[in-house]
């Protein structure tokens, strides 16, 4: 099987979504667990930003590039070590692509059918009485194999996903076995890793934090904008002084995704004593931004300067072809794509 050999360490490959301004609810699910899991050194991490995946979503050009620089800006801001873990844009990759079609060639159409985000959208046409497949493009419908080729270029071993992502590694695995069984034994069958620890914040509204429901706390906005975006938190109408239930508070639950084990006791004993909406939000502020501070300098210097961000994804590329493209003249071989003498 094609392995790099030299290498003992486990291969845990993770995707960042370029679509949008990096908000809490990304850096507590994803980014903080990532690049704490980044420094534990049995493991090999690889990180890429996942242009390709964003042109199915967005058609906007200047978004596409803006969204790349904003998160590479924000991962590179919290500290992750680019020098241990590789870090690259997708489409700084070529083999990746010429990999897709490789994939392509040998999966089921019936396989991509039972693909969630594909019968969600024929779901919804459902709904709407509208023809099953409008508005679905082939990059919606076969993106599952261009997430198999970004796992299966590397031989990843381990794919931290959110429950809603699993189908798509078990796709990868399904078509890393049919290729395997046709045309030898080329590909590590990747598994899924879902942490259930892993917090999903409350937005403004106390819906999960998302985009799509425009809830959102950005990560990297200046202290004013910041402060006011806490103050618009939804709350009941309890007054100072009456007893508040944490539980069913999203400022409570914002607040234990940034506070330690000491701060959560003494603010849950905070809402018991009925601490007022406004005074538990100039806390919360307080604990976020300092928190954030110091990233968030490093963010506009880093924003300011793009030319240092692509420096680091070229390093990151280079190294990713290195280990991408002798698997893929293997592949070339093995599916007859060959010299002719």
């Amino acid at each position: 099987m094609s392995q790099p050999a030299a290498n003992p360490k486990t291969r845990v490959l993770t995707g960042i979504t370029t679509s949008g301004t990096p908000h809490l609810g990304n850096y507590v699910g994803a980014i903080r667990p990532a690049i704490d899991a980044s420094r534990d050194a049995s493991q090999q991490s690889y990180y890429f930003l996942a242009d390709y995946h964003a042109l199915i979503k967005s058609h906007d050009p200047a978004l596409v590039q803006q969204s790349t620089l904003e998160v590479a800006a924000t991962w590179l801001a919290f500290g992750l070590d680019t020098d241990s873990a590789l870090f690259y844009r997708q489409s700084d990759v070529p083999e990746i692509p010429e990999l897709t079609w490789y994939l392509t060639c040998m999966a089921a159409k019936g396989l991509m059918n039972r693909s969630h985000a594909y019968k969600a959208a024929v779901q919804e046409n459902s709904e709407k009485g509208e023809d099953a497949d409008f508005g679905v493009t082939m990059g919606l419908f076969s993106y599952p194999i261009l997430m198999a080729a970004d796992i299966l270029i590397f031989n990843a071993q381990k794919v931290p996903v959110g429950r809603d992502q699993i189908q798509h590694v078990e796709m990868a695995r399904d078509i890393a076995q049919r290729f395997n069984h046709h045309y030898g034994e080329h590909f590590t069958l990747p598994e899924a890793v879902v942490d259930d620890k892993v917090a999903v914040l409350q937005g403004l509204d106390g819906r999960k934090m998302s985009k799509s429901y425009g809830n959102t706390i950005p990560l990297f906005e200046d202290e004013k904008k910041l402060r006011k975006k806490i103050n618009k938190i939804k709350t009941n109408l309890l007054e100072p002084g009456d007893p508040k239930d944490p539980d069913d508070s999203a400022l409570f639950q914002i607040w234990q995704a940034f506070a330690s084990a000491e701060q959560c006791a003494e603010m849950r004993t905070a809402f018991a004593g009925g601490i007022g909406w406004g005074e538990a939000k100039k806390q919360l502020f307080e604990l976020v931004n300092s928190q954030l501070a110091e990233p968030r300098e490093r963010y506009q210097a880093l924003i300011a300067n793009p030319a240092e961000i692509e420096a680091v994804l070229q390093r990151g590329a280079a190294r990713a072809r290195a280990e991408a493209a002798p698997l893929l003249a293997k592949l070339r071989h093995a599916v007859g794509i060959r010299p002719l003498s």
